[in-house]
């Protein structure tokens, strides 16, 4: 990893298939350690259920009212300064409760890739 400083830029944000939008706010293979993003859930959404594989995330909330479900754990709700930890392979989703956009940070390590990425929304 290179000393940097890096900039957000909303205007590279993207819709994905788990019914978020994304911007990528450090994520290179010269830093393979964490990947850091931002995540955006509409209100009334619920993210699809699934699962990193070899990857922990976590999610810092910055902004909105969400519910979230990692795992066995019971739902609970979550608001600005909450984090979230989610072990890798544990089933997780989110579902904004608010009247406003859901905002948080999504922290992984090692850094996401694609290929951890697993779906099971049909198998939760």
């Amino acid at each position: 990893m290179k000393a940097a400083i890096k900039r957000q830029n909303i205007g590279n944000e993207f819709y994905t298939s788990e019914k978020c939008y994304i911007t990528e706010l450090s994520n290179t293979p010269d830093d393979p350690d964490v990947s850091i993003a931002r995540a955006r859930v509409a209100p009334g959404t619920t993210t699809r259920w699934h699962r990193l594989k070899g990857t922990v995330e976590r999610y810092y909330i910055i902004a909105g009212k969400g519910l979230v479900e990692v795992g066995r754990l019971p739902p609970q709700e979550v608001s600005a300064g909450d984090i979230v930890l989610i072990p890798a392979m544990c089933r997780q989703r989110i579902t904004n409760i608010g009247e406003e956009d859901l905002l948080f940070l999504a922290i992984c390590t090692p850094r996401f890739t694609n290929a951890v990425y697993e779906d099971i929304e049909e198998n939760p």
